[in-house]
Parts: C-alpha cells; structure tokens; sequence
C-alpha cells in the first residue's frame, strides 16, 4: 500500500512540473493576456498586434525602478517610444499586503506624479500574468514585435546597480531592441539577465 501511494505521489510531482509552463522564449509568439488597468479598462495584449509593445514589470518602492524614474529615463523611453506607435504596458505584478501593490486609485495616482509615459499601468495581483512570463524582477522588460513574437527579454540596461550616475554609461538594451527591429536588423542582445527587486509575488 505504502509503495502504490509513494508511486502516486511521485507520479503526481512528474505531471505537476511537466505540465508547468516554460518561459516564453526570444523568437516564440507572446503569451497572450488581459490585465485591468489604473484608468479601469480592460487590455489585452492581442489588442496591440501590428505594433511593437514593450512590457515593463514595475515597483514603485524599488530603489532600482526609482533609478529609473527619479532621472527620468524610463518615462524619456516610454514617450519616445510611444511616439512612434510602439504600446508600452506598465505591469505591477505585487500580491496584496507587499510592497508596490497598487489599487486602480493608487496606480492612477502614481502615474500622475511620475509623469509616466506608459500606454497604461495594469494591475496583476494574483501574478498569473508575470509567473506566465516567468517575469522575475522590477524591472524586467520584454519587448514584443508587429507580429507578436518576443524580441528581447531581461534587464533595462548593462548596468545592474540603482545609482542613476550609471545611467550615462550604460547601454539601454530596451532602445536598442527597438531600434534594431524597427530599422529591420536582428536584434544584437536579445536576451540578458533581468536585475532589480525580486518581485512581491503571493506565492
């Protein structure tokens, strides 16, 4: 008896971790999604095809997304980008009760004092979408193409530190992608390794 149930549950844990869902990878169609946002709409990422999206994992009390914002880059980035008819979907993936858990009120509030540049900020508390994209850390950027595969995934930039000093000297993969894809070349970093806060997921 104690044999049969040892081999249920050995049975069970194989199934479990065969059936988890990979990580999305570079050249693979973007997992599709809805999320609400701060402004109370509804976005789905298949509402974006035929344009470049860029999807930003975000925080506000992370020092390295302040990095970010505080100087400005990210939202320099998000409306350079957006003017060109790229969507950028800022996504707070923080469980209730954790750091940087927004409510639609809070989230519309810190759009509004950061000045953020975001096509829109969407809420994703229970983290289906971020575990979906295997999304580690704020910030953890991906960029998808007009045709909605994955272009580019992992850090902002070369320099994993959250002093805004390292701003200047650093290569901003996110840009780069972009403009790579955008002028038809392949992108040259397509994949790096995301660096920030863990994020506050509730499980």
């Amino acid at each position: 008896m104690k044999t049969k149930l040892l081999l249920l549950t050995l049975t069970t844990l194989c199934t479990g971790a065969l059936g988890a869902a990979e990580a999305p990878k570079v050249g693979a169609p973007a997992p599709n999604f809805s999320l609400p946002a701060a402004d109370g709409k509804t976005h789905s990422l298949g509402d974006f095809k035929g344009k470049y999206v860029v999807l930003e994992w975000f925080n506000p009390g992370c020092p390295f997304v302040q990095k970010h914002y505080k100087s400005d880059n990210m939202q320099t980035l998000q409306k350079e980008f957006t003017a060109k008819g790229v969507a950028w979907l800022t996504i707070d993936s923080s469980a209730p009760g954790t750091q940087g858990n927004l409510t639609a009120e809070e989230a519309k509030k810190q759009m509004s004092e950061l000045k953020m540049g975001s096509t829109a900020l969407l809420l994703d508390p229970d983290g289906k979408v971020g575990h979906e994209y295997h999304a580690t850390n704020t910030p953890h950027m991906f960029v998808v193409d007009p045709a909605g595969k994955l272009i580019y995934e992992g850090a902002i930039d070369s320099n994993a530190s959250y002093d805004p000093a390292d701003i200047k000297g650093s290569t901003n993969y996110v840009k780069a992608a972009l403009e790579e894809s955008m002028a038809g070349k392949p992108v040259a970093n397509a994949e790096t390794k995301a660096y920030g806060c863990s994020i506050k997921y509730a499980h």
